[in-house]
């Protein structure tokens, strides 16, 4: 594995989370170019365009607290959505880094993925800086997500752009007078040229539940991850930095305060079970998602819990 050295995973929460980062830098009210964090209208959806001097770009819904597109500073887009996402508020948007909260998958009695995909944040904060844009998402409990799960909550969900790379915190917090438990992930899908032809490195030697296989526990002997079948994977006790090769682009991720990676593509039967995927769109695409999915965290009351994943475009380097 090329070598890409970033910060160690934290137990609860990064050293420093993005807003406070960067909380003594001024919004630009003007620009020469543009407004660096636009609202504007994505099918029907209410979204935030997020742009930097060095052109990196972002966009994010806020119907599910979504982030849909990502193109670092001169480079491709690295998320996947797919041609047949729906964005009609009936169903998750497929692609981009829908927030799986506070249930991941069908591990307990919630709808799949829990309660935040399919509803409507709002913003919270929205900052941008010499070369940077930065914006916040919030959701809170109410009636409705009460009625399917007791507990009062919030959620945040910061999103950072600058130069090449990309950091997507989640914030929890137990608003409640009770402790409750959850599992979570940012659902990260990474658009790649031809899946079969990547290279996932960096998970050799680590623990994970092959839920492709009925659940059997296994550990990862390879130097690399490869897809070229049904994959759905949980590793656990993911402290290190992984790399993602694709073709002439390459990818560094790393997963901090989360603990577990999944690694996912549905292949071809299931995915043209999906109703908004097109046929061999899971050629196109990888998701390689930071997670608490293991074993499940308990947030005391009044207590918060912090996870962060960055993405870092290593392709410029490499074509120098």
């Amino acid at each position: 594995m090329t070598a890409f050295a970033m910060r160690p995973a934290a137990d609860t929460r990064p050293a420093m989370g993005l807003r406070q980062r960067h909380a003594a830098t001024p919004h630009h009210e003007e620009t020469p170019l543009m407004d660096p964090i636009q609202t504007f209208d994505l099918h029907g959806q209410p979204a935030l365009q997020l742009a930097t001097a060095s052109g990196a770009r972002a966009v994010l819904t806020l119907f599910g607290g979504q982030l849909v597109s990502w193109c670092p500073a001169g480079g491709s887009e690295w998320l996947f959505l797919s041609e047949r996402a729906c964005f009609d508020g009936s169903r998750a948007i497929r692609g981009g880094v829908p927030v799986c909260w506070p249930q991941f998958a069908a591990q307990g009695r919630l709808p799949r993925h829990g309660l935040v995909r399919t509803r409507p944040w709002a913003v919270a904060e929205r900052r941008s800086g010499d070369d940077f844009a930065l914006a916040t998402l919030r959701i809170e409990d109410d009636d409705a997500s009460r009625a399917l799960w007791p507990f009062a909550f919030a959620l945040e969900l910061t999103v950072l752009i600058e130069g090449e790379r990309l950091s997507i915190e989640l914030e929890a917090s137990n608003t409640g007078h009770g402790a409750f438990a959850f599992t979570t992930a940012l659902h990260t899908y990474l658009r790649v040229g031809e899946v079969e032809q990547t290279r996932l490195e960096g998970l050799a030697r680590h623990h994970y539940r092959d839920n492709a296989q009925s659940g059997e526990r296994r550990v990862d002997s390879g130097d690399h991850v490869r897809i070229d079948a049904p994959t759905d994977r949980i590793y656990s006790k993911v402290d290190g930095p992984l790399l993602l090769r694709d073709g002439g682009r390459s990818l560094a991720i790393q997963c901090d305060g989360f603990g577990d990676v999944v690694v996912w593509n549905p292949w071809q039967q299931a995915a043209a079970e999906l109703p908004d995927m097109a046929p061999d769109e899971f050629r196109r695409m990888l998701c390689v998602e930071a997670a608490v999915a293991s074993r499940a965290r308990e947030l005391a009351a009044g207590e918060q819990w912090f996870g962060r994943q960055t993405l870092v475009d290593l392709s410029r380097g490499l074509r120098a």
